[in-house]
């Protein structure tokens, strides 16, 4: 997994509790055999560090003054062991957060499919999720969720409408939807929905068709999310394609290769090299549906990780013109090693390069220059938005012949 920037680090205080809790989460229960190798060979690769710590935990067990929440105390000396590695794309996940976690790579939620927004008399609905229950009920963009069953939505916040409208997949509830002046009752059962990742419109630019295609995370299924979109895209007439990844803070490596493959036909995607990994060389997977379209990727400072991959990938291989600021500039990768009890350790296993062999990090994990554009357009304000892809719509115009 490619992890994103964004997550937070957590320092704990105390270093003789650190490393006390450190050796019972790792004796606790047995031999620590589970852990990841990294891990497992640098906390217990001599006998003698290993007769200590069950020393340690002997002691403990039998002659503290108070009895001791292990649980907690596993958690805490854990996150504190990979917290010690000073770097921030690596997590020692617990059991509480861990389906959370989860869900960053599998976005789904129990409820009926909506984006919302709060208005006076409720929620309005921005959008219903293609199949989603609420798409099956006809609920459209422009309604709004006036009541959920007798509870007015007036007054309230966005948060506590949502929470009456979720809940468990296969419960039903009853909704008031007005649709301009009408209101109707109407019942729906709730489903696991998959958050959508991409999205698209068709833009027209002096005269030419510009499919632009929004991109927001490498999330399991998002490369078939983005391949429905393109064709949609391409079934309306677009001459050139607009990929936005602002604010991608990236994902799953797997779908990153899929989404490359959409518009490159062969060669290579991304190499990736570990001290424990194999050098491994990723290529296009074949059948692309848009090879040989004009293309603009529009990339910000927040676009890292698996976005930088797909950028790289274009830029290099003269796919597509970048139009933006240089990239977050990550350079390396992550697995998830499930560890017992629903617990995980989120850990970083290795470097990856460009198809020119770039690494765009600044060296291990410290950021680096990232992507540099073919086009710079300055990021630093809410008109910068707009003001990016204006430029990215000139650009992409100017391939169309």
């Amino acid at each position: 997994m490619f992890s994103s920037p964004g997550r937070s680090r957590r320092i704990w205080p105390y270093g003789v509790l650190v490393a006390l809790a450190v050796a019972i989460g790792l004796w606790f229960g047995g031999h620590p055999s589970w852990l990841p190798g990294p891990l497992r060979s640098a906390f217990v690769s001599q006998t003698s560090n290993e007769r200590r710590v069950q020393q340690v935990l002997d002691l403990i067990s039998r002659e503290y003054y108070r009895r001791v929440n292990t649980t907690k105390l596993v958690n805490v000396g854990l996150e504190a062991a990979v917290a010690s590695l000073d770097d921030p794309y690596s997590h020692y996940i617990p059991p509480s957060q861990y389906q959370s976690f989860a869900n960053e790579t599998n976005p789904q939620v129990s409820g009926i499919g909506v984006e919302v927004t709060q208005r006076a008399a409720g929620l309005e609905v921005l959008e219903a999720f293609p199949g989603s229950p609420a798409a099956r009920a006809g609920i459209l963009s422009g309604d709004t969720i006036t009541a959920v069953g007798s509870i007015s939505l007036k007054g309230h916040s966005a948060s506590y409408d949502s929470a009456l409208i979720k809940g468990r997949a296969g419960t039903a509830v009853t909704l008031s939807v007005r649709s301009g002046t009408s209101v109707r009752r109407v019942r729906i059962v709730r489903a696991q929905v998959t958050v959508p990742v991409a999205a698209s419109k068709l833009l027209h630019y002096r005269g030419k068709k510009l499919g632009y295609l929004e991109f927001t995370a490498f999330t399991e299924g998002s490369g078939d999310q983005l391949r429905a979109q393109v064709e949609k895209m391409l079934r309306a007439g677009a001459q050139g394609l607009i990929l936005d990844l602002r604010d991608n803070g990236g994902g799953l490596l797997e779908e990153a290769i899929k989404v490359a493959s959409l518009f490159i036909r062969n060669g290579t995607i991304v190499t990736t090299r570990g001290r424990t990994q194999p050098t491994t060389v990723y290529t296009a997977l074949g059948h692309p549906i848009a090879p040989t379209i004009p293309m603009v990727v529009l990339v910000n400072r927040d676009t890292a990780s698996s976005a930088e991959i797909v950028t790289g990938a274009l830029k290099d291989r003269d796919r597509a013109k970048v139009v933006g600021t240089n990239t977050y500039g990550k350079g390396v990768f992550q697995e998830i090693q499930n560890l017992p009890g629903g617990a995980a350790l989120d850990i970083t296993v290795g470097e990856y390069f460009t198809p020119n062999g770039q690494n765009l990090g600044g060296g291990g994990v410290k950021e680096g220059r990232g992507i540099e554009p073919n086009v710079f357009v300055p990021d630093n304000s809410a008109a910068s938005l707009l003001r990016t892809l204006r430029v990215g719509e000139r650009v992409l115009a100017s391939e169309i012949r």
